[in-house]
């Protein structure tokens, strides 16, 4: 009855750390982007 779900294949695991590893390190480029320059003037768009 209580049957459990089948174990993520190697693929499956790989895909989900990547995913996870991506994640943090998107968080962490934005929390030293926040840090080093917290008041950039945009680019001109005019150029």
């Amino acid at each position: 009855m209580s049957q459990k779900p089948p174990a993520p294949t190697r693929e499956e695991r790989l895909a989900a750390k990547l995913r996870e590893n991506l994640r943090r390190r998107k968080e962490q480029a934005r929390e030293l982007a926040s840090e080093d320059n917290p008041a950039l003037p945009k680019p001109d768009a005019s150029r």
